[in-house]
């Protein structure tokens, strides 16, 4: 089917959206018999959402090597021998989802994330979608043996680029229509429900009539004003990590016809940026302004102060909150400080051409390059840190190894390391935000329930515009991974509810 020309002037279902929910949404109930029209906003070279500015993670349940190799057959017999990919059971997940949520996740969606994982990576391999170890990213080799933590194992291969690449190629070969540059603006329905979509395509306003529609457009983090709105203060003015086209149409529309609002409208996953990353994200750069490897450094504000636990846990339970917390300090930045201890442990992202990177031989020198910060208190605050670590507890990146600091008013909990082994290297960060928790409310089946929380019948959501899964916080790899799991289900729900009209 062709991606471009004219407006179905009917069909079956349509998707609003293009990114990994949209295009799983897409595929679901086309193989469930239903026509299928993807609307996408963006141009088909900026497609994707959010989904394409990933590194592809999923946090997914597997019971331990068996279930690897089923996700991922291209493992070698070698790369297995040399690590542990241990086990990240449903309990483990269901625990996670419930301590980074403070208990708020609604439980009967989160059953559904956490039981349908595994399945749903596995039929998405039925849509050529491969996977491989998070290497690098994930795991650090101590003594040449790699160990994986904290549940997030697999990634798409190619990222999100790849991911979005291989279920957009599967979805038009299995005969979906997508339409690149088409803003959905409003639902059409009446008293049975919706009919249908109007928006704008090639210059011109269009109403395609449907059976059902699928939202899954994304959050509002690229809406300035609704940032500040209903995040607060200051929201406005943090970068945005990933597509310019998120902007809340999709929850909008549904809000307009009487939908629930739903979830942590106040809350979203935030995390440390480049401080000179454009306003939006840049497609050539990916995820790479981001700045994740603080857990083996330390971060000084405006101040020369620390002002939070950069080894509290694992990276992926902490990094989507740091964000705000790096907003909230003077000038709405900090510098993530490494010596040459752990330089060798930064990720990729620390070694792209774009960055804002200072370095110096001697802590001296280093503190008075760290533009905008009091030189004098960040070299009293890197002497007091010294000072106060744990030496006589072995330092371990792949575990919490509890080697932490004593009589600091902010401790670090895990892989304090001195700070006095040049050549120093300090990172400017900002806030990047990715997306926002508050959203629509949906059943079981992914129906979109109205204000009498009543489904309102044809219409259907999945992917980042879905409220109440979380709140505050959020563990790596599950946007990604409650994206496929619901886009799944709403497009075979659609799909059944579509056959369900046919029969009348």
């Amino acid at each position: 089917m062709t991606t471009n020309g004219t407006l179905p002037q009917a069909i079956d279902i349509i998707v609003v959206g293009g990114g990994n929910a949209a295009l799983c949404a897409a595929l679901s109930a086309r193989e469930n018999g239903a026509r299928v029209v993807v609307l996408e906003r963006a141009p088909e070279a900026q497609s994707g959402g959010n989904s394409r500015f990933t590194a592809g993670a999923f946090r997914c349940v597997y019971d331990g090597i068996d279930d690897l190799k089923r996700l991922m057959p291209d493992l070698t017999s070698d790369e297995i021998a040399r690590t542990d990919f241990g086990t990240y059971n449903q309990d483990q997940f269901f625990d996670d989802m419930g301590t980074i949520t403070e208990y708020r996740c609604n439980p009967d969606l989160v059953e559904l994330l956490v039981k349908r994982s595994t399945e749903t990576l596995r039929w998405m391999q039925s849509k050529k979608v491969r996977f491989q170890p998070i290497w690098g990213r994930q795991a650090f080799l101590v003594d040449g043996r790699f160990k994986f933590w904290g549940g997030l194992t697999i990634e798409a291969w190619g990222g999100g680029p790849g991911l979005v690449d291989t279920l957009t190629s599967t979805a038009l070969k299995a005969g979906v229509e997508i339409r690149y540059g088409a803003r959905a603006m409003s639902l059409i329905g009446d008293e049975l429900g919706i009919t249908g979509v109007k928006l704008k395509y090639q210059g011109a306003i269009h109403t395609v009539r449907a059976r059902a529609v699928i939202l899954a457009s994304g959050g509002f983090e690229a809406n300035h004003e609704w940032r500040a709105r209903y995040l607060g203060p200051g929201w406005d003015l943090a970068k945005v990590r990933g597509s310019r086209f998120n902007t809340g149409d999709g929850i909008a529309m549904a809000l307009d016809i009487g939908a629930a609002p739903y979830g942590h409208w106040s809350g979203c996953h935030a995390v440390g940026w480049d401080r000179n990353a454009p306003e939006f994200g840049d497609l050539d750069v990916g995820d790479g302004f981001q700045k994740h490897s603080y857990p083996f450094a330390i971060m000084l504000n405006a101040d020369g102060e620390r002002f939070v636990d950069e080894g509290a846990d694992f990276r992926n339970y902490t990094y989507a909150k740091y964000g705000g917390v790096i907003l909230s300090q003077p000038g709405q930045f900090a510098w993530q400080i490494f010596d040459a201890k752990t330089t060798h442990l930064q990720r990729d992202e620390y070694r792209i051409r774009q960055i804002t990177k200072v370095s110096a031989d001697t802590l001296e020198q280093l503190v008075e390059k760290l533009d905008g910060v009091n030189a004098v208190r960040a070299l009293e605050t890197i002497k007091a840190f010294n000072e106060s670590i744990q030496k006589d507890i072995p330092f371990n990146p792949n575990i919490k190894d509890g080697r932490g600091t004593i009589g600091l008013t902010i401790p670090k909990s895990n892989w304090a390391n001195t700070i006095d082994e040049g050549p120093f290297e300090a990172f400017a960060v900002t806030c990047g935000i990715t997306f926002t928790f508050g959203g629509l409310r949906i059943d079981i089946n992914g129906k979109v329930l109205s204000t009498d929380l009543e489904p309102i019948p044809g219409l259907y959501a999945a992917g980042e515009l879905v409220g109440g899964l979380f709140y505050s916080n959020y563990p790596g790899g599950t946007g990604l991974m409650s994206g496929s799991v619901f886009g799944r289900l709403s497009g075979a729900s659609a799909a059944d509810h579509v056959k369900s009209i046919q029969e009348k």
